[in-house]
């Protein structure tokens, strides 16, 4: 089976592809960064440089593939997000000509909206109430309507892991190597969770090898709930160090926002800080028994080890 990874060089494709290769299988890798691709590329592999945002680098990215994972993430703006819907078009047209039979969305929990439950599950309403929110929800409302091919929508929460620069702890995990302080915006004391990236590609790889017809909506929730500063907590502690954390008051993250444009694209998802969508994945756990999950402690040693 040729596996296309859309979006390859990003956490969860690379994730994916140390999946396939742990069981000695190539995978193809589509990017933009042809020096990335070919630097993560294992023997066998296939690199296709190709942008998805054109019709030619969607089929390009497809040709001749038999499943694909799409785990693009796009830059954290409104306008950027607002292409997302046409270049899931382009990918379901691409991907419905060449014949792929099943493919995974990577997705978040943004079309959810505020939380109506103390756990979300897949049947929870999906009322975005952002405009980031609003853009992922048409991406896969057009994902999982698609005729011609199998389609599995993996909807996760917040994540970190290795080398996940972009990430919400990016920027405390180079704090907690060097023992300075580390930023987070708050609230940072209530009930959260996160995914830990290494523990994703398993889950995709077994998605799209499942036997029978398994289409539709899954969560993937973390390894139980913690706050964003327990957390930030346990990556100092792995580092060797006390934890020093400076928590950015929503007041304040208004103000410098003035000032930064990304904390100015952050305000509205504030509210997954302070009411926070946290996920109900037993669906996924009945479908995928033996599914692991990395606890809290164990993924911050690994992030931190040398």
């Amino acid at each position: 089976m040729t596996i296309a990874i859309v979006g390859a060089a990003g956490a969860i494709g690379r994730s994916t592809a140390d999946a396939y290769h742990a069981g000695g299988l190539p995978v193809r890798l589509v990017g933009r960064n042809e020096t990335m691709l070919k630097a993560m590329a294992k023997p066998g592999d296939e690199a296709v440089v190709a942008d998805v945002a054109t019709a030619e680098g969607c089929r390009a990215a497809v040709a001749q593939a038999e499943a694909a994972v799409y785990t693009l993430g796009l830059p954290y703006t409104k306008s950027d997000f607002a292409l997302y819907p046409a270049m899931m078009k382009l990918f379901i047209d691409a991907a419905r000509a060449a014949g792929v039979k099943r493919a995974v969305l990577i997705t978040n929990v943004y079309p959810y909206g505020m939380a109506q439950s103390e756990r979300v599950a897949e049947s929870h309403r999906r009322v975005p109430c952002s405009v980031k929110g609003e853009y992922r929800k048409q991406q896969e409302d057009i994902f999982l309507a698609a005729e011609g091919l199998e389609t599995i929508s993996l909807r996760l929460p917040d994540f970190y892991g290795p080398n996940v620069p972009g990430s919400m702890l990016g920027m405390v995990v180079d704090a907690a190597k060097k023992g300075a302080t580390g930023n987070l915006l708050g609230p940072a004391s209530h009930r959260h969770e996160f995914v830990f990236t290494p523990d994703v590609g398993p889950v995709v790889k077994a998605l799209l090898t499942q036997p029978g017809k398994v289409a539709g909506a899954y969560n993937f929730a973390g390894s139980g709930e913690i706050s964003i500063e327990g957390l930030a907590a346990l990556l100092y502690k792995a580092a060797g160090h006390e934890p020093k954390l400076r928590v950015m008051a929503p007041w304040m993250q208004t103000a410098v926002g003035l000032f930064m444009p990304v904390l100015r694209e952050l305000k509205e998802m504030r509210y997954l800080l302070e009411t926070p969508v946290v996920l109900d994945d037993a669906k996924l756990m009945a479908l995928l028994p033996d599914l692991m999950k990395t606890s809290y402690e164990a993924g911050a040693k690994a992030i931190m080890a040398p």
